[in-house]
């Protein structure tokens, strides 16, 4: 019964803590707000291409 219980609080304990991480990486994404971050970071997978084509 004991057994149960902890395993019951560490449940509660890792369902807190994934949803913080989740909120914190939301909250990074949308907060910070590094756009030109995320265009350069877009375009990585044509980069190849257009050096391809040169």
């Amino acid at each position: 019964m004991a057994l149960q219980h902890i395993f019951d609080n560490a449940s509660s304990v890792m369902t807190v803590v994934s949803f913080a991480t989740f909120l914190g990486i939301v909250g990074w994404t949308y907060v910070v707000r590094k756009r030109s971050d995320f265009d350069t970071a877009a375009r990585l997978p044509f980069a190849d291409e257009e050096s391809d084509r040169g």
